[in-house]
């Protein structure tokens, strides 16, 4: 994780990370103000609240109560050597926990996060450098020797060594201006490795690695970022900003628009007539619909990108709108070379697909048999390692019947009822088995396992859309009971793809022509690694084909500007909003955020506000009490907000009864509301309700971003990837 410090006023500090600000002060006696806690009281406290965390997260996964649980820590130190501490940790427990329980709690303390580090003893490497901001030094394990040479390990699947790729994909990132920063390793059981790496400027870039090996899990996460930078991913639903939207190009230099016919007609010129009988069956999908989030100039028409067509070599222009509303991160890769990368692409959306067939169909796979399973004793080790925890463990062909190249392992727990079925794909059965196992466990400690549904009998709640979707994102989805079966629909296949990457490709497009399906290609290069994406309509997309008529993404157009501008608004624009969000139905527990895709700090005002909460302050801003004081008895209902929030539409609400009771007067209440409430809150509220406070908690901002720290890092890292572009076609582009 990156800090960065700043000087404030005598020897006050700023430390800034991910959307936290901390300041440190050091005591009078020292020369400082006394202002804040000193930065070794911080480190103190670390200690001491990693180990708390810990208790709580084993009580919560128990449901043992943490009321009555208090801890304590402190440092003894060493007389003859102030460096030499001892931190002594003391827990209190309730008397009806149980011996386990106690024993339990002293364990989850010695997995402390700042304790090991501490025990472990960190290194550090001070230098100097010209510019903080500038050096893109990728903060990643060393290149190892040799890598240059390509010498190093080879893996099934790859074109080079794994040294030289990560080498290579480092390399690629730093040039582009990104410190790519290791956040967390994950190695819970024998050959399964995964860690979650990110840019240090802007977190919300980051992805998840996954692998047999740290080099490999390493190797994943980097050629995911890639990827996904590739492919525009980590600012799919976001606004770009004004300076972008008006650039001469605003995705990809090769870029075309084209305006909507009229009566807002489909254009000419945009996908052709296999995938407007796919994406438009019922003639409803008009020009406005594709208008793109990212930029939302509607006056410039719709901003399509160039696939090649897979079938014939003709190029087929595809909106962005319709990319990312419908196909998320399906079908994307990045590989050595440009074949790796395909194989790579087509395996993840068999993947997807046949994971989303099994499920909705209530397919029964064949189990895996011992014997097959022999031949790979690092995945035999690593299931039989869930197993000695408690884990039962189901490893399924879920090629159906030799058809595609799909893996299952499937994990039960006992403790909760929940289950989990992990799929992998690659025309290797080893490497699907491999990434079966790894996805398995990506990211997940052993009680991460206990957060997974409990199957069911219901086929609705297994079948609704929405199911496969959470299945996609982070696996929460729900899966039948039927799936436990032991009479298979489909015989055991002792399948077998593989080939050179070349070979792969040709046999997976292979796949999809017996199908009848077409591909359509869209390949990358400019950051020095072939990347490609590939969309196969009518079988790869994530979200159903009518979103784009009825839930589409750029219905942030209808509301983003106003939204920012809320402070600017009169009276008039005001109700005409409220009049529209109340039409639109949308969920009213929707957040800002992803209503009108900017980011802002989760830990404000802004970042939890949602639809609900905005129509209720709008309606204090117009004096409408009757309709505010409804929305603040369902949002004290309904929302899980701060405390501090919370107790302000409680206070809110008493106001308002008072206010529109007749029989009652504020004045007689006013002291005792500024003694429950507090004065500095019940001014607000007061002011809130009588309208000369419009808005409260919510910053003043605007269509330039101003203040929105979390969004304009994100921009950045864009501005960044912009820019590279443009220097590459020779065309203007947004400073770096």
């Amino acid at each position: 994780m990156e800090i960065k410090v700043n000087y404030l006023d005598n020897l006050r500090l700023e430390a800034k990370f991910d959307d936290f600000t901390v300041i440190s002060d050091q005591p009078i006696r020292y020369k400082g103000d006394g202002s804040a806690p000193g930065p070794f009281d911080y480190f103190l406290a670390s200690s001491a609240m990693c180990a708390a965390y810990f208790v709580k997260v084993y009580c919560n996964a128990r449901d043992i109560p943490t009321e009555n649980i208090r801890l304590s820590q402190n440092n003894i130190v060493d007389p003859e050597n102030r460096y030499k501490q001892v931190f002594k940790i003391q827990v209190e427990l309730p008397e009806d926990i149980s011996d386990k329980d106690r024993q339990g709690i002293l364990r989850s303390i010695d997995r402390c996060t700042v304790k090991k580090v501490v025990q472990e003893g960190p290194d550090f490497d001070v230098e100097v450098v010209e510019n903080i901001d500038e050096d893109a030094q990728a903060l990643l394990m060393g290149v190892p020797k040799g890598a240059e040479r390509g010498e190093g390990t080879w893996i099934e699947g790859k074109d080079l060594p794994l040294e030289q790729t990560i080498a290579n994909m480092s390399g690629m990132l730093a040039e582009l201006g990104m410190k790519i920063e290791i956040a967390s390793w994950r190695n819970i059981v024998p050959h399964v490795w995964s860690l979650h790496i990110r840019d240090a400027a802007s977190p919300m870039c980051f992805t998840n690695g996954k692998g047999a090996t740290k080099e490999s899990a390493l190797c994943s996460a980097l050629g995911e970022f890639i990827e996904r930078l590739s492919c525009n991913f980590f600012y799919n639903d976001q606004f770009f900003g004004e300076a972008i939207a008006d650039a001469e190009f605003v995705h990809y230099p090769d870029e075309k628009w084209f305006q909507p016919g009229p009566d807002d007609a489909l254009p000419e010129g945009i996908l052709d007539a296999h995938t407007r009988e796919i994406y438009d069956p019922e003639g409803e999908l008009r020009g406005s619909h594709l208008v793109d989030t990212n930029s939302g100039r509607a006056d410039r028409g719709i901003v399509s990108l160039p696939f090649v067509r897979h079938s014939d070599g003709e190029t087929v222009y595809f909106p962005s709108n319709l990319i990312e509303n419908l196909y998320l991160s399906n079908g994307m890769s990045a590989g050595n070379t440009l074949a790796e990368a395909k194989v790579q692409c087509l395996s993840e959306i068999f993947e997807r697909a046949v994971k989303k067939q099994i499920i909705e169909q209530e397919l029964v796979l064949p189990d895996v048999p011992e014997e097959v399973l022999a031949r790979y004793p690092e995945i035999v080790e690593g299931i039989a390692a869930l197993e000695a925890q408690g884990f039962p463990v189901l490893v399924k062909d879920a090629s159906l019947g030799g058809q595609f190249p799909v893996m299952c392992v499937t994990l039960m727990n006992p403790r909760t009822g929940g289950v989990f079925a992990s799929f992998g794909a690659h025309p290797s059965f080893h490497v699907a088995l491999e990434r079966s196992l790894t996805e398995l466990l990506q990211g997940r400690s052993f009680e991460g396992l206990n957060d997974f549904p409990a199957p069911t009998f219901n086929s609705l709640a297994v079948t609704e859309p929405n199911n496969f979707v959470e299945h996609f994102i982070d696996s929460s989805g729900v899966i039948s009971w039927r799936f436990f079966s032991d009479s298979a629909d489909f015989d055991f296949c002792d399948w077998d793809f593989s080939g050179s990457n070349a070979q792969e490709a040709e046999a997976l497009f292979g796949i999809l022509d017996e199908m009848e399906l077409e591909a359509y290609v869209m390949i990358h290069e400019d950051l020095g690694a072939p990347v490609c994406r590939i969309l196969v309509p009518g079988f790869s997309e994530v979200y159903p084909v009518e979103d784009l008529v009825w839930d589409n993404t750029n219905m942030a157009l209808d509301y983003r500007e106003e939204i920012l501008n809320l402070h600017r608004l009169d009276d008039d624009q005001l109700a005409d909003l409220l009049e529209r969000l109340e039409e639109s139905q949308l969920d009213e527990h929707m957040t800002i955020i992803s209503l009108i895709g900017i980011e802002f700090d989760e830990n404000t005002e802004w970042g939890q506000l949602t639809i609900l909460e905005l129509k209720l302050l709008i309606g204090l801003a117009l004096g409408r009490h009757e309709e505010a004081l409804e929305r603040v008895e369902m949002f004290l209902q309904f929302n899980d907000n701060t405390v501090e929030r919370n107790l302000f539409y409680q206070a809110v609400q008493a106001v308002l009864e008072i206010v529109l009771d007749d029989e009652l007067d504020l004045d007689d209440f006013r002291r005792n509301l500024g003694r429950m409430f507090g004065e500095a809150t019940i001014e607000a509220v007061i002011g809130s309700v009588q309208g000369s406070v419009r808005f409260h908690g919510l910053t003043p901002t605007g269509m330039d971003l101003a203040g929105l720290e979390k969004h304009q890092r994100l921009i950045e890292s864009y501005r960044k990837l912009h820019a590279h572009r443009a220097a590459r076609a020779g065309m203007a582009g947004t400073r770096p």
